[in-house]
């Protein structure tokens, strides 16, 4: 089974991570680790670290902030100086037939920002260029955490397959035992084809519990934008968060959301301070020489132009833009508490999937199992129907996959509290 998984596609992997795998905290350097698809089962902290350097979203997220960087380094440019030759009177009629009486003009021109427009601009770049890496942040974060999800979904698939394969072995030696007492006199002809029936009912579901962790392990390679299975299968865990996160469940939120959110109230309010400087018109001054071509003469020439405010001064503009900073704070105010609010129905999810883990692995599956050894003994001394026999496995199946179904609601929630305080295996940026 694991052949079918091993990565015999990692060298196509390894292609793809080698010419954008620079999502290392979104700062576009490569990191060897995280291109270097390592022997052996796949374990949570590898799926996570290769999500979050090279899922497609987190590679996207890392060239926007990169190319957010230019444009902050673009924003602190000069404006280009213009040069201009005008020529005059020339070509005309009477005595301004031809060049002889020409007037060429050279100028150069340059515009200069005044309300120190450029300094500003710069800063609200460079505040949008802070935002996109937070945001990249984020995308990591969020590439992650859902990896994370996928490897417990499909470690527990693996334990639902596991189950199903020995529910299934289990009813076919019931149905030896059926088939026995049926020989023996002891038992009706029927009961072992119900029994037969049931054994065969199990087995196609344990057929369907191995395609269904092939599912999850697709959907797993997706997230890095792998189209086949490129790991070994995670090896068979009790568990594979560390439950001792549930006592962080007061710890301070370390989310990246919490830094975008900031980082957007402070760009928003760099484009307030931008809008408002506006206000104040651009001042092109130029300076040049003239010849005239009839006296062989030249002058210095020399200009400014001014824009009147006179119908616009961009006050809506720097209205538009106050208030979509008032917008952004309000925004990042509340962020902060709807962090901490998930955070605490976060953990109160995970003590209640942990007291029921507990209360269905030290009460219910241990009784469970020992009424099922009963009443199969029962059964093959003639004191039990099938029936209750049927019932009694039944009701052992349900509670062992009521178990895998506890430990994995536990798990996923003490991952997602780890995602939102940034504790292991959620390295903080």
């Amino acid at each position: 089974m694991k052949s079918m998984y091993r990565s015999a596609a990692a060298a196509l992997a390894l292609v793809a991570y080698a010419s954008l795998a620079e999502a290392e905290s979104c700062s576009g350097r490569p990191h060897p680790e995280a291109i270097t698809v390592k022997p052996g089962p796949l374990t949570l902290a590898d799926a996570i670290r290769r999500a979050g350097h090279v899922s497609p979203d987190v590679l996207a997220a890392a060239l926007d902030a990169r190319a957010a960087d230019a444009d902050a380094a673009q924003a602190a440019r000069w404006t280009n100086p213009s040069l201009s030759v005008e020529s005059e009177n020339f070509s005309g009629s009477g005595a301004l037939t031809g060049f002889s009486s020409a007037e060429t003009t050279y100028a150069l021109e340059q515009t200069f920002r005044l309300g120190n427009k450029r300094a500003l601009s710069t800063r609200a770049a460079r505040a949008r260029s802070a935002l996109a890496s937070a945001e990249c942040l984020v995308r990591v974060r969020e590439a992650e955490t859902l990896a994370g999800e996928f490897y417990l979904e499909l470690q527990a698939a693996m334990a639902m397959a596991t189950l199903a394969e020995s529910s299934a072995k289990v009813a076919e030696d019931l149905a030896g035992v059926v088939a026995k007492r049926v020989e023996a006199g002891a038992a009706a002809p029927p009961e072992l084809a119900r029994a037969r029936a049931d054994a065969a009912a199990l087995r196609a579901a344990a057929d369907a519990a191995q395609g269904d962790v092939e599912a999850h392990a697709f959907a797993l390679a997706s997230i890095w934008g792998s189209a086949v299975i490129d790991f070994e299968l995670p090896a068979a865990s009790v568990t594979s968060v560390s439950e001792g996160q549930n006592a962080q469940s007061a710890a301070a939120i370390a989310h990246p959301g919490l830094t975008a959110a900031n980082a957007n109230a402070a760009a928003l309010a760099a484009e307030a301070d931008l809008a408002k400087a506006a206000a104040y018109p651009d001042v092109s001054v130029s300076g040049g020489l003239r010849t005239f071509e009839e006296t062989g003469d030249n002058a210095l020439v020399a200009g400014i132009s001014v824009p009147l405010p006179v119908f616009d001064r961009n006050r809506d503009g720097a209205r538009a833009a106050q208030l979509r900073q008032e917008s952004a704070e309000v925004t990042a105010s509340g962020t902060d508490a709807r962090f901490r609010a998930e955070q605490a129905a976060i953990a109160a999810r995970a003590r209640g999937a942990s007291a029921r883990l507990r209360r269905l692995e030290g009460e219910a599956l241990p009784l469970a199992r020992k009424a099922y050894d009963a009443a199969v003994e029962g059964y093959r001394f003639g004191k039990f129907d099938l029936t209750s026999t049927l019932d009694a496995r039944r009701s052992l199946i349900e509670i062992e996959a009521s178990v895998i179904e506890a430990r994995l609601t536990l798990e996923t929630e003490t991952l997602r509290l780890q995602s939102l305080i940034g504790a292991a295996p959620f390295a903080a940026d």
